[in-house]
């Protein structure tokens, strides 16, 4: 049996600087991303290639960040599961898109980098055979239309 869950955001634009979009040049692109419930609004914008501001969140980065997300959660999940200990977990991840000369683009691919550490030397094996799992177990990559890898590496932590 399927159960769905729904997911409800708002984002309301905040970059109108008196005179709306009468220009290209004369709207700003930032905006706010809010939902009921949460504590923090995320500043969000376009990129600085499409006059965006850069102290802002773009959605590019939004997307490379929930991929990077949903996998780490996926993975920690499984890790508790198969009894691997990780005491740390961090993620680079890369996102590449490709622009169109008409302007248009997408992703052409996520590379997923995790750097894990567990407690012990033989845990690292079934630590790398996870990432397998969790990419395949992972909602936000299963929904998406690009490829996403990953290049984990394993480390034990230094006192083990």
């Amino acid at each position: 049996m399927q159960r769905s869950h729904h997911y409800q955001v708002t984002v309301e634009w905040t970059g109108n600087r008196g005179t709306g979009t009468s220009g290209y040049r004369d709207y700003g692109r930032g905006h706010d991303v809010s939902a009921e419930g949460k504590t923090v609004t995320i500043p969000g914008s376009a990129d600085r290639t499409f006059r965006g501001e850069p102290e802002r969140w773009n959605p590019e980065e939004l997307l490379v960040s929930s991929l990077a997300q949903c996998h780490m959660l996926a993975y920690l999940h499984l890790a508790a599961v198969a009894g691997v200990v990780v005491t740390h977990y961090v993620d680079t991840p890369l996102g590449t898109m490709v622009l169109e000369r008409d302007g248009s683009g997408q992703f052409s691919e996520v590379l997923l980098r995790p750097a894990v550490t567990v407690t012990d030397p033989a845990m690292i094996d079934k630590a790398q055979e996870l990432h397998e799992d969790a990419h395949s177990t992972c909602f936000i990559a299963r929904s998406v239309n690009f490829p996403v890898r990953h290049a984990p590496e394993t480390h034990v932590t230094p006192d083990a």
